[in-house]
């Protein structure tokens, strides 16, 4: 079974934290919601709070097949900041490991020295972004092992892209089909 981690940082999305454990939960793969802190409970931008797995500070690169990156300014700029998060992120890079980041959450990709060429973000963000390979035209952009989006509306599509990377096609349609998410 694929393992997934999701390391939460006070001041999250949440509609992209949620959608993405939910969407790839459905597919049967393990989801580790890491909190940053080492806090039990981790509060969102607006307000929502969700209990965690475990501290990260406990996790490492070879017990994960992804780690992605919800947005959220606020829980972006710690995940940039955090020795933790950017030694994994580095890790599984280098291990070629799958790695995601959605709205703010390329910047912190950035931070690392990760991000590939072709990304997408939230609009605003590529500004704070050494990289000139922003393409706002796309919902879902993948690069090599790096796989981006732009925000809360495209969270689901994100979580359905990575079902298809860790699980396959036919996974991917079967959850999509029981989200009704025609969408995607």
């Amino acid at each position: 079974m694929a393992v997934v981690l999701i390391p939460l940082a006070t001041g999250f999305e949440e509609i992209e934290a949620i959608s993405i454990i939910d969407v790839i939960r459905r597919a049967g793969v393990e989801v580790i919601i890491g909190s940053v802190d080492g806090q039990s409970e981790v509060r969102g931008a607006h307000g929502v709070t969700i209990k965690t797995d475990k501290s990260i500070k406990d996790i490492s690169a070879d017990a994960l097949d992804m780690i992605v990156l919800p947005g959220g300014w606020g829980g972006t700029k710690i995940l940039a900041e955090d020795a933790k998060v950017q030694t994994l992120l580095r890790e599984m890079d280098a291990k070629g490991k799958h790695i995601g980041a959605i709205c703010a959450a390329p910047f912190a990709l950035d931070k690392a020295g990760v991000l590939k060429e072709k990304y997408t973000c939230y609009p605003s963000v590529e500004k704070q972004i050494n990289n000139n390979g922003y393409d706002s035209s796309k919902k879902i952009i993948s690069d090599k092992n790096i796989l981006t989006s732009r925000g809360p509306a495209t969270a689901l599509c994100f979580g359905l892209e990575i079902v298809k990377i860790l699980v396959g096609e036919e996974t991917k349609q079967n959850v999509k089909e029981g989200l009704l998410a025609d969408f995607c």
